[in-house]
């Protein structure tokens, strides 16, 4: 196994709003501490789960600042900092870096799609201005709409403080080729709580994961199943909970798993659109799922 910079489980963490569409910050106080407590060994902050398209940078830091205080040593923080501008993205990482976090994810640059030498200044630039902080790329072309070639993500990972990254394209040739261009101490983490299993086989060490808000200590306990070479253990909780992954992706994230939440009695509270609440059809369907698993 490679080194596991930010843990194995790390929850792509929820934002919380509150009624008036304001930030939450008690509720996410409290639900930072429950993920820590219940099998999440790092939280990524304002990533796409976290909403941040619809977040101010102001928020985001504010939101920071509680969970880190909240949670202190406990877990991992990792501040979902990424831009398609550089600069923005320089200039949040800064600021990110003064609160003593652990890291932050960096998106691929998402509409104007550069090409692989553009992504490589991209990152370049952004792990220079903050070299004492961690940071995990984030390759996910489905939202993006660029993907960051395996050979791209070798000459990042030359780069001292470029530890990780969460790759979710969905192409396990992709991940295998990665792992086989990179030294053993750059991290690979699956992006898909579906593909968790099946990347740790071609040599990821966990996953970046939004089911972990439901069942944080069964993906512990399954990845560490596979390496303590129980593989029969593994495959039969991947097989039990396959029905909860594709449910919390039965349509856009996060609109299932703040719904799951909420069913819970999480007052995660709804969405800024332009996401939306989860159709009542699908609603119905996620609750059947979520009382087979006696989730509810």
């Amino acid at each position: 196994m490679s080194d596991e910079p930010f843990g194995r489980v790390i929850t792509a963490m929820v934002t919380p709003f509150a009624e008036d569409g304001s930030v939450n910050y008690e509720v996410a106080e409290k639900l930072a501490v429950h993920l820590v407590e219940n099998g999440s060994d790092g939280l990524v902050l304002c990533g796409t789960t976290g909403e941040s398209p619809t977040l101010s940078w102001s928020e985001e830091y504010e939101l920071f600042k509680v969970v880190k205080q909240s949670v202190g040593d406990k877990a991992k923080i990792i501040a979902g900092t990424g831009s398609n501008s550089t600069t923005e993205a320089i200039a949040a990482t800064e600021k990110a870096a003064k609160l003593n976090l652990d890291g932050s994810l960096q998106v691929v640059p998402y509409y104007n799609k550069p090409p692989q030498l553009g992504l490589y200044h991209h990152f370049k630039a952004i792990a220079e201005a903050c070299p004492n902080l961690p940071m995990m790329l984030y390759n996910i072309p489905g939202r993006t709409g660029s993907n960051l070639k395996p050979e791209t993500v070798a000459n990042l990972a030359q780069i001292s403080n470029i530890v990780a990254i969460k790759e979710a394209s969905g192409d396990l040739e992709q991940a295998c080729k990665i792992r086989c261009l990179t030294p053993p101490s750059f991290a690979i983490y699956s992006g898909e709580d579906a593909l968790t299993l099946p990347l740790l086989t071609v040599g990821s060490v966990g996953v970046v994961s939004v089911v972990s808000h439901l069942i944080g200590n069964q993906m512990q306990e399954m990845i560490d199943a596979f390496i303590k070479g129980n593989n029969q253990k593994a495959t039969a909780i991947q097989v039990k909970f396959f029905p909860l992954f594709q449910a919390l992706f039965m349509t856009t994230n996060p609109i299932p798993v703040k719904a799951a939440l909420n069913l819970q009695g999480w007052d995660v509270g709804k969405l800024r659109t332009p996401l939306c609440e989860l159709q009542l059809d699908l609603l119905e369907k996620l609750k059947i799922v979520l009382k087979e698993l006696e989730l509810l």
